[in-house]
Protein backbone atom coordinates (compact mmCIF):
# COMPACT_ATOMS: atom_id res chain seq x y z
CA UNK A 1 0.00 0.00 0.00
CA UNK A 2 1.10 3.48 -0.86
CA UNK A 3 -0.32 5.74 1.65
CA UNK A 4 -0.50 9.55 1.22
CA UNK A 5 2.57 12.11 2.50
CA UNK A 6 2.91 15.46 3.97
CA UNK A 7 5.31 17.58 5.52
CA UNK A 8 6.21 16.52 9.41
CA UNK A 9 5.70 20.08 10.61
CA UNK A 10 5.69 23.63 9.25
CA UNK A 11 8.88 25.01 7.56
CA UNK A 12 9.60 28.83 6.12
CA UNK A 13 11.25 29.16 3.24
CA UNK A 14 12.63 33.16 2.02
CA UNK A 15 14.04 33.97 -1.51
CA UNK A 16 13.47 36.69 -4.52
CA UNK A 17 11.12 36.17 -7.09
CA UNK A 18 12.83 36.01 -10.44
CA UNK A 19 10.27 37.63 -12.23
CA UNK A 20 8.62 39.93 -9.80
CA UNK A 21 12.55 40.66 -8.32
CA UNK A 22 10.67 40.60 -4.89
CA UNK A 23 11.74 39.20 -1.88
CA UNK A 24 8.78 36.88 -1.03
CA UNK A 25 8.23 34.89 2.85
CA UNK A 26 6.50 31.48 1.83
CA UNK A 27 5.52 28.96 4.95
CA UNK A 28 4.74 25.30 4.18
CA UNK A 29 2.47 23.69 6.42
CA UNK A 30 1.05 20.21 7.01
CA UNK A 31 -2.37 19.18 5.42
CA UNK A 32 -5.29 16.69 5.84
CA UNK A 33 -5.23 13.55 3.12
CA UNK A 34 -6.75 14.79 0.53
CA UNK A 35 -6.35 18.26 1.26
CA UNK A 36 -4.29 18.34 -2.46
CA UNK A 37 -1.71 21.41 -2.45
CA UNK A 38 -2.89 24.66 -1.81
CA UNK A 39 -1.61 28.34 -1.67
CA UNK A 40 -2.84 31.14 -0.03
CA UNK A 41 -1.99 34.59 -0.74
CA UNK A 42 -1.44 36.11 2.93
CA UNK A 43 -0.54 39.85 1.91
CA UNK A 44 -3.99 39.71 0.30
CA UNK A 45 -6.13 39.12 4.20
CA UNK A 46 -9.26 38.42 2.22
CA UNK A 47 -8.16 36.30 -1.34
CA UNK A 48 -9.60 32.27 -1.91
CA UNK A 49 -7.28 29.62 -1.49
CA UNK A 50 -5.70 28.70 -4.55
CA UNK A 51 -5.59 24.88 -5.46
CA UNK A 52 -2.19 23.88 -7.48
CA UNK A 53 -5.02 22.27 -10.45
CA UNK A 54 -4.99 22.08 -14.07
CA UNK A 55 -7.90 24.22 -14.15
CA UNK A 56 -6.84 27.22 -11.65
CA UNK A 57 -3.85 28.19 -13.79
CA UNK A 58 -3.57 31.64 -15.70
CA UNK A 59 -0.82 32.91 -17.08
CA UNK A 60 1.85 30.53 -18.43
CA UNK A 61 4.38 32.62 -20.52
CA UNK A 62 7.42 31.95 -19.47
CA UNK A 63 6.38 30.12 -15.79
CA UNK A 64 3.27 28.68 -14.61
CA UNK A 65 0.65 30.98 -12.81
CA UNK A 66 -1.93 30.00 -10.61
CA UNK A 67 -5.16 32.17 -10.08
CA UNK A 68 -5.36 35.56 -12.05
CA UNK A 69 -5.33 39.24 -11.55
CA UNK A 70 -3.86 40.24 -8.32
CA UNK A 71 -4.92 36.97 -6.46
CA UNK A 72 -2.23 34.94 -8.46
CA UNK A 73 0.85 33.08 -7.62
CA UNK A 74 3.76 33.12 -10.31
CA UNK A 75 6.43 30.29 -11.20
CA UNK A 76 4.87 27.65 -9.04
CA UNK A 77 6.41 24.98 -11.18
CA UNK A 78 9.62 24.31 -9.25
CA UNK A 79 8.22 23.98 -5.97
CA UNK A 80 5.22 21.48 -7.96
CA UNK A 81 7.75 19.39 -9.46
CA UNK A 82 9.80 19.22 -5.94
CA UNK A 83 6.62 18.46 -4.08
CA UNK A 84 5.06 15.52 -6.60
CA UNK A 85 8.04 14.10 -6.81
CA UNK A 86 8.46 13.24 -3.03
CA UNK A 87 4.81 12.09 -2.80
CA UNK A 88 4.32 15.48 -0.86
CA UNK A 89 0.42 15.79 -2.19
CA UNK A 90 -0.94 17.71 0.67
CA UNK A 91 0.60 21.04 1.72
CA UNK A 92 -1.17 24.18 2.53
CA UNK A 93 1.13 26.76 1.74
CA UNK A 94 1.14 31.02 2.64
CA UNK A 95 3.07 33.54 0.64
CA UNK A 96 2.86 37.00 1.36
CA UNK A 97 3.86 37.71 -2.51
CA UNK A 98 2.58 36.89 -6.44
CA UNK A 99 5.73 34.64 -6.70
CA UNK A 100 7.50 31.52 -5.27
CA UNK A 101 10.94 31.95 -4.63
CA UNK A 102 12.85 31.20 -7.26
CA UNK A 103 16.09 29.71 -4.96
CA UNK A 104 18.90 28.96 -7.12
CA UNK A 105 16.41 28.14 -10.48
CA UNK A 106 16.58 24.08 -9.80
CA UNK A 107 14.33 22.17 -7.31
CA UNK A 108 17.47 20.96 -5.28
CA UNK A 109 17.30 23.85 -2.59
CA UNK A 110 13.59 22.48 -2.20
CA UNK A 111 14.59 19.21 -1.78
CA UNK A 112 17.47 19.64 1.21
CA UNK A 113 14.61 21.95 2.79
CA UNK A 114 12.14 19.23 2.20
CA UNK A 115 14.55 16.51 3.43
CA UNK A 116 15.58 18.63 6.42
CA UNK A 117 11.64 19.22 7.70
CA UNK A 118 10.61 15.72 7.61
CA UNK A 119 7.59 13.71 5.67
CA UNK A 120 4.48 12.12 7.60
CA UNK A 121 3.03 9.57 5.94
CA UNK A 122 -0.87 9.90 6.54
CA UNK A 123 -3.72 6.76 6.76
CA UNK A 124 -5.33 7.30 3.66
CA UNK A 125 -4.05 5.41 0.12
CA UNK A 126 -2.80 7.89 -2.66
CA UNK A 127 -4.91 7.32 -5.71
CA UNK A 128 -3.32 7.12 -9.38
CA UNK A 129 -4.58 8.64 -12.61
CA UNK A 130 -3.79 6.00 -15.19
CA UNK A 131 -3.78 6.81 -18.68
CA UNK A 132 -5.68 4.31 -20.42
CA UNK A 133 -5.31 5.89 -24.37
CA UNK A 134 -3.38 8.95 -26.26
CA UNK A 135 -4.20 12.78 -26.10
CA UNK A 136 -2.17 15.07 -28.19
CA UNK A 137 -1.97 18.70 -28.19
CA UNK A 138 -0.27 21.11 -30.67
CA UNK A 139 0.93 25.03 -31.12
CA UNK A 140 2.49 25.15 -34.52
CA UNK A 141 5.48 22.80 -34.86
CA UNK A 142 5.49 22.18 -30.70
CA UNK A 143 3.40 19.25 -29.06
CA UNK A 144 2.76 17.43 -26.55
CA UNK A 145 0.97 13.74 -25.88
CA UNK A 146 0.42 11.43 -23.20
CA UNK A 147 -0.57 7.82 -23.80
CA UNK A 148 -0.35 4.86 -21.65
CA UNK A 149 2.46 3.50 -19.40
CA UNK A 150 3.01 1.36 -16.59
CA UNK A 151 4.52 4.73 -14.79
CA UNK A 152 5.12 8.01 -15.16
CA UNK A 153 8.03 8.38 -17.61
CA UNK A 154 8.91 11.82 -19.17
CA UNK A 155 10.43 12.12 -22.89
CA UNK A 156 11.39 15.40 -23.70
CA UNK A 157 13.08 17.42 -26.60
CA UNK A 158 14.35 20.73 -26.56
CA UNK A 159 15.47 22.51 -29.83
CA UNK A 160 17.49 26.03 -29.52
CA UNK A 161 19.51 28.04 -31.94
CA UNK A 162 22.72 28.20 -29.95
CA UNK A 163 25.68 25.67 -30.16
CA UNK A 164 25.82 24.41 -25.95
CA UNK A 165 22.18 23.58 -26.60
CA UNK A 166 21.30 22.79 -30.23
CA UNK A 167 18.70 19.71 -29.99
CA UNK A 168 18.54 17.53 -27.34
CA UNK A 169 16.67 14.72 -25.57
CA UNK A 170 16.28 12.95 -22.39
CA UNK A 171 13.38 10.02 -21.71
CA UNK A 172 13.47 9.83 -17.41
CA UNK A 173 11.77 7.20 -15.92
CA UNK A 174 10.48 8.91 -13.26
CA UNK A 175 11.22 7.71 -9.41
CA UNK A 176 11.66 9.71 -6.37
CA UNK A 177 15.29 9.02 -6.20
CA UNK A 178 15.86 9.25 -9.89
CA UNK A 179 14.37 13.16 -9.88
CA UNK A 180 16.71 14.31 -7.39
CA UNK A 181 19.83 12.37 -8.28
CA UNK A 182 19.00 13.72 -12.78
CA UNK A 183 16.29 16.10 -12.04
CA UNK A 184 16.09 18.26 -9.43
CA UNK A 185 19.84 20.05 -9.53
CA UNK A 186 18.69 21.16 -13.26
CA UNK A 187 18.54 25.17 -13.10
CA UNK A 188 16.15 27.50 -15.81
CA UNK A 189 17.73 28.89 -18.38
CA UNK A 190 18.32 31.57 -20.42
CA UNK A 191 19.76 33.92 -22.85
CA UNK A 192 21.58 37.29 -22.51
CA UNK A 193 20.62 38.55 -26.21
CA UNK A 194 16.81 38.48 -24.45
CA UNK A 195 17.02 40.10 -21.36
CA UNK A 196 15.94 43.41 -22.53
CA UNK A 197 12.83 42.21 -24.31
CA UNK A 198 11.58 40.18 -21.10
CA UNK A 199 12.46 42.98 -18.88
CA UNK A 200 10.13 45.13 -20.90
CA UNK A 201 7.71 42.54 -20.61
CA UNK A 202 8.08 42.74 -16.81
CA UNK A 203 9.76 40.02 -16.58
CA UNK A 204 13.19 38.40 -14.59
CA UNK A 205 13.72 41.55 -12.56
CA UNK A 206 15.31 39.07 -9.99
CA UNK A 207 17.26 37.05 -12.49
CA UNK A 208 21.12 36.46 -11.67
CA UNK A 209 23.91 34.49 -12.23
CA UNK A 210 22.96 32.89 -8.78
CA UNK A 211 19.41 31.56 -10.14
CA UNK A 212 20.07 30.50 -13.86
CA UNK A 213 22.22 29.47 -16.41
CA UNK A 214 22.56 32.58 -19.11
CA UNK A 215 24.41 32.20 -22.44
CA UNK A 216 25.10 34.77 -24.46
CA UNK A 217 26.31 34.39 -28.06
CA UNK A 218 28.92 31.19 -27.38
CA UNK A 219 28.94 30.34 -24.22
CA UNK A 220 27.77 29.55 -20.72
CA UNK A 221 28.71 32.99 -18.79
CA UNK A 222 28.08 31.65 -15.22
CA UNK A 223 31.47 30.94 -13.80
CA UNK A 224 31.11 27.03 -12.54
CA UNK A 225 29.56 25.92 -15.39
CA UNK A 226 26.95 23.43 -16.17
CA UNK A 227 25.81 20.61 -13.52
CA UNK A 228 25.22 18.41 -16.40
CA UNK A 229 26.39 18.24 -20.29
CA UNK A 230 22.46 18.46 -20.52
CA UNK A 231 21.46 20.63 -17.86
CA UNK A 232 18.48 22.02 -20.23
CA UNK A 233 16.59 19.26 -21.07
CA UNK A 234 17.00 17.90 -17.55
CA UNK A 235 15.36 21.54 -16.62
CA UNK A 236 12.91 20.94 -19.36
CA UNK A 237 11.64 18.03 -17.25
CA UNK A 238 11.73 19.49 -13.89
CA UNK A 239 8.90 21.91 -15.73
CA UNK A 240 7.24 19.32 -17.15
CA UNK A 241 6.68 17.11 -13.85
CA UNK A 242 5.44 20.23 -12.11
CA UNK A 243 2.90 20.99 -14.83
CA UNK A 244 1.76 17.74 -14.80
CA UNK A 245 1.43 17.02 -10.92
CA UNK A 246 -1.08 20.40 -11.78
CA UNK A 247 -3.57 16.95 -12.93
CA UNK A 248 -4.18 16.53 -9.43
CA UNK A 249 -2.96 12.63 -8.65
CA UNK A 250 0.42 11.00 -9.22
CA UNK A 251 0.35 9.84 -12.68
CA UNK A 252 0.43 6.52 -14.62
CA UNK A 253 1.76 7.80 -17.97
CA UNK A 254 4.01 8.54 -20.93
CA UNK A 255 4.17 12.15 -21.34
CA UNK A 256 6.34 12.89 -24.82
CA UNK A 257 6.69 16.21 -25.70
CA UNK A 258 8.80 18.56 -28.56
CA UNK A 259 9.68 22.47 -27.97
CA UNK A 260 7.06 22.46 -25.28
CA UNK A 261 6.57 25.05 -22.44
CA UNK A 262 4.16 26.03 -20.09
CA UNK A 263 0.85 26.48 -22.34
CA UNK A 264 1.02 23.16 -23.83
CA UNK A 265 1.76 21.34 -20.83
CA UNK A 266 -1.61 23.36 -19.77
CA UNK A 267 -3.86 22.60 -22.51
CA UNK A 268 -2.48 18.60 -22.55
CA UNK A 269 -3.68 18.55 -19.10
CA UNK A 270 -7.11 20.21 -19.66
CA UNK A 271 -7.68 18.36 -22.92
CA UNK A 272 -7.01 15.02 -21.05
CA UNK A 273 -9.15 15.76 -18.05
CA UNK A 274 -12.00 16.67 -20.61
CA UNK A 275 -11.70 13.45 -22.20
CA UNK A 276 -13.21 11.01 -19.66
CA UNK A 277 -12.25 8.01 -21.57
CA UNK A 278 -8.99 8.59 -21.58
CA UNK A 279 -8.11 7.92 -18.11
CA UNK A 280 -9.18 6.80 -15.14
CA UNK A 281 -8.53 6.97 -10.85
CA UNK A 282 -7.47 4.26 -9.19
CA UNK A 283 -6.11 3.56 -5.62
CA UNK A 284 -2.31 2.67 -5.40
CA UNK A 285 -3.35 -0.88 -4.08
CA UNK A 286 -4.62 -1.65 -7.83
CA UNK A 287 -1.86 -0.03 -9.48
CA UNK A 288 1.15 -2.43 -11.26
CA UNK A 289 3.89 -2.23 -8.76
CA UNK A 290 6.13 -0.21 -10.88
CA UNK A 291 4.48 2.73 -10.44
CA UNK A 292 3.87 2.47 -6.81
CA UNK A 293 7.72 1.52 -6.28
CA UNK A 294 8.60 4.75 -8.33
CA UNK A 295 7.33 6.89 -4.94
CA UNK A 296 10.15 4.72 -2.77
CA UNK A 297 12.12 7.43 -0.80
CA UNK A 298 15.93 7.15 -0.53
CA UNK A 299 16.64 5.82 2.79
CA UNK A 300 17.51 9.08 4.14
CA UNK A 301 14.58 10.50 3.70
CA UNK A 302 12.20 7.55 4.95
CA UNK A 303 8.78 9.27 6.49
CA UNK A 304 7.48 9.18 10.35
CA UNK A 305 3.93 7.93 10.80
CA UNK A 306 1.10 10.32 11.93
Amino acid sequence: MLYQRTLAKSVKVTGIGIHSGRKVHMVLHPADADSGIQFKRTDLPNAPVLRASAETVGATENNTTLGQGQNAVHTVEHLLSVLYSLGLSNVYIEIDGPEVPIMDGSGASFVFLLKETGIATLSKSKQFLVVLEPVEVSVDDKWAKIEPASKLIIDSTIVFAHSMIKKQRKVFEFSCENFINEIGRARTFGMLRDVDMLKRKGLIKGGSLDNAIVLDEFKVMNPEGLRFRDEFVRHKILDTIGDISLLGYEVAGRVTTYKSGHNLHNMLCRKLLETPSAYEIVSASALHKEAVEAFELPQAMLPVFH
